[in-house]
């Protein structure tokens, strides 16, 4: 049974619309009128077979639900993470602006960068083949490497690997880090999903993959989101930025 306790009503005889809280896992509990006409069920998203519709006031959640929570973050596991790649709806966008990355040392096509100064193309592998069908499907997978100068090994490799990122749909495109860090774009590793969800990756003291978390709130998102915009628009095409490189 919940421990629930009652945070507020806007009624004026003290019926529903109203909310709990539920006091051990903070999860609130809104009662409100039945949203049962079948055309207005069918508009909205993400709705699951045994979910329940209410539909309250707006100044009831305004007035009476929670405004603060303790940030705990949510992490998910590398599987959960490579499933966000197929159920994206229209859009998924990454950063990255390490100078290294302990699991790219640990591929064999990065031992053949090293003997031939070109990453092989691998567009039979599954991460390839997905992001193709997604992008053929018409949605927009795009990233921006953040660069040194001069790049590290790790980022030559990634540079010359962006051939085999744009051959399968994906914008992608590099910028050195002093433009990054005049244009105040975060030294974070991040994806955003559909401008809602954000897996943020994290690392350990020897560029060995750690952690993710991911948030969906508002307004984390949409930090997320100015750094995305801000990216793209100062940032080059791969093959611009390559020439860029070359120049150096």
């Amino acid at each position: 049974m919940r421990h629930l306790r009652f945070t507020g009503t806007d009624s004026k005889n003290g019926g529903c619309p109203a909310l709990h809280e539920d006091i051990d896992s903070g999860e609130v509990i809104v009662q409100g009128r039945p949203l049962t006409d079948p055309e207005d069920l069918a508009r909205l998203r993400h709705l699951g077979p045994e979910d329940a519709v209410v539909v309250v006031p707006r100044e009831l959640l305004v007035n009476h639900a929670p405004k603060e929570m303790p940030r705990v973050p949510k992490l998910i596991s590398p599987e959960e993470f490579g499933r966000l790649f197929h159920s994206f709806e229209h859009s998924a966008w990454h950063l990255e602006t390490r100078g290294r990355y302990a699991s790219d040392e640990e591929d064999e096509g990065y031992r053949v960068f090293l003997e031939t100064g070109e990453a092989p193309m691998d567009l039979d592998s599954d991460w390839c083949k997905n992001i193709a069908a997604q992008t053929a499907a018409g949605k927009y997978v795009g990233r921006v490497r953040v660069v040194d100068n001069p790049p590290t090994d790790g980022q030559r490799f990634l540079q010359s690997y962006a051939r085999c990122n744009a051959a399968t749909g994906e914008d992608a495109r590099a910028m050195w880090r002093a433009e990054a860090e005049a244009a105040l774009i975060p030294a974070e590793d991040f994806w955003v999903f559909d401008s809602r969800l954000v897996a943020i990756l994290r690392f350990d003291d020897q560029d060995a993959f750690h952690d993710i978390e991911i948030t969906t709130e508002p307004a984390e998102v949409l930090r997320y989101v100015q750094v995305r915009d801000a990216a793209v628009a100062v940032s080059l095409p791969f093959d611009a930025f390559a020439a860029q490189l070359g120049a150096e």
